[in-house]
């Protein structure tokens, strides 16, 4: 089987010790939700992690290295590029900024394009 994209989202509920008793969720990962819930046959072109807020987060620190955790993030299949990357790490591609990964999930992955 061939290697998909992997798009990384944080996890919603999360607290952050910061602002102790309250829960919160990433809006930029509640976006990406969204339109992977509006097109469901496009989404599954993708592979979706959702982890947990505290950093370390491993499974991302495992591909795109320790200095690259902030989400949401798209990790391309290995030897892919895109020219909406927004860096390389060890040789493989990665996209870290919400509208970069909305243009790449268009331009790789036939998602429509947000209304300007």
């Amino acid at each position: 089987m061939t290697e998909k994209d992997r798009l990384f989202l944080l996890r919603p509920g999360f607290e952050d010790p910061a602002y102790p008793g309250q829960q919160f969720y990433c809006w930029h990962c509640a976006l990406m939700e969204g339109v992977l819930a509006s097109f469901p046959d496009l989404a599954r072109k993708i592979d979706v992690e959702r982890v947990a807020w505290p950093r370390p987060r491993l499974p991302v620190v495992a591909l795109v290295g320790d200095m690259n955790q902030s989400l949401p993030l798209l990790v391309l299949a290995d030897g892919e590029t895109s020219k909406h990357q927004t860096d390389v790490f060890q040789g493989r591609a990665f996209i870290s900024e919400k509208d970069k990964i909305l243009a790449a999930l268009s331009e790789r992955h036939g998602f429509p394009n947000p209304h300007p």
